[in-house]
């Protein structure tokens, strides 16, 4: 009766040790990955609207066809990015992700407070190599640290009837994912 109970065990420890690794090792190998499949239709540091999902042919899964989709793979190797996004009329939102598809940071319309979200993304070196003063005004913007030097941003705008994708789509094709060219802006101190 204890042999089996023992062999019961070891062998419910030994599925969920495998069980275990496996889910923990499946998205480090996994080839057809977001970014792997986005790589081939988008291009580093620009925005490009998704075409939307159809019941045949999805680019990517569980996506919803009440919203506008567009991706801004970005590298950081070159430089930090600036990413400026007009809202739409119903809901904007903003997701950043690490290439190995792990989501660091999101954002919509109603916590940015502003006709446009407009921030700044870096890695932490390029964010520790700001000029101290930089500080003072990252109040003015928002700064984002990525963990990682490529990855994705995926803009969504919401259509909440049909007649209204177009406009939806209207306000992701005005978004600018580009390399910051300019030095950041350091405002004078006020006199004393």
């Amino acid at each position: 009766m204890i042999r089996v109970l023992f062999a019961i065990v070891g062998g419910v420890l030994l599925g969920g040790v495998v069980h275990l690794v496996s889910v923990l090792v499946l998205p480090q190998i996994a080839s057809q990955d977001a970014y792997s499949r986005l790589a081939a239709i988008t291009t580093p540091n620009a925005v490009t609207p998704l075409p939307p999902p159809d019941p045949g042919h999805s680019l990517m899964p569980f996506m919803d066809p009440a919203f506008a989709v567009a991706v801004c793979r970005y590298d950081l190797s070159d430089g930090s990015i600036k990413l400026t996004a007009p809202v739409s009329q119903a809901y904007t939102s903003v997701s950043f992700y690490t290439h190995s598809d792990v989501a660091y940071y999101a954002i919509n319309d109603r916590s940015a407070g502003r006709k446009v979200i407009e921030l700044n993304l870096m890695t932490e070196a390029q964010h520790a190599a700001l000029p101290e003063e930089e500080d003072v005004t990252a109040a003015d913007r928002l700064i984002i640290d990525s963990p990682s030097t490529t990855g994705l941003i995926v803009l969504k705008a919401l259509a909440p009837e049909p007649g209204m994708m177009e406009q939806a789509k209207a306000s992701l094709a005005a978004a600018k994912c580009r390399l910051q060219t300019e030095p950041p802006v350091v405002k004078p101190e006020a006199e004393r």
